[in-house]
């Protein structure tokens, strides 16, 4: 099976695409948007706390620590772009079709 989000490669890891769900009432992966990894948390869209707790969660939901997550793009946007550090392509596209797989 290959991996239903569109990873694109960057020159220190992936930057894999999300949709955000700010100020849902559980955290965690809800799916697909298109080829976006889809995260919902419930921290309000204010102050960069939605940012903060996307980042959190998608470092949780991959089994890496927070500090290999950035966000690099689409601050003020549903659709962001997170920049995943120390996983090759093939291991980050195991671990989001496992993840795509149990939602």
């Amino acid at each position: 099976m290959s991996c239903p989000v569109a990873l694109t490669d960057h020159d220190e890891g992936c930057i894999v695409p999300v949709r955000a769900q700010p100020g849902a009432k559980r955290t965690g992966v809800a799916g697909l948007r298109g080829t976006a990894l889809k995260l919902a948390v419930n921290a309000p869209p204010v102050d960069g706390k939605a940012n903060e707790a996307l980042r959190l969660v998608l470092a949780d939901a991959l089994d890496i620590r927070p500090s290999q997550v950035e966000l690099v793009g689409a601050a003020a946007s549903r659709d962001k772009k997170f920049l995943v550090r120390g996983l090759d392509r093939a291991e980050l596209e195991l671990r989001l079709t496992r993840l795509i797989g149990t939602v």
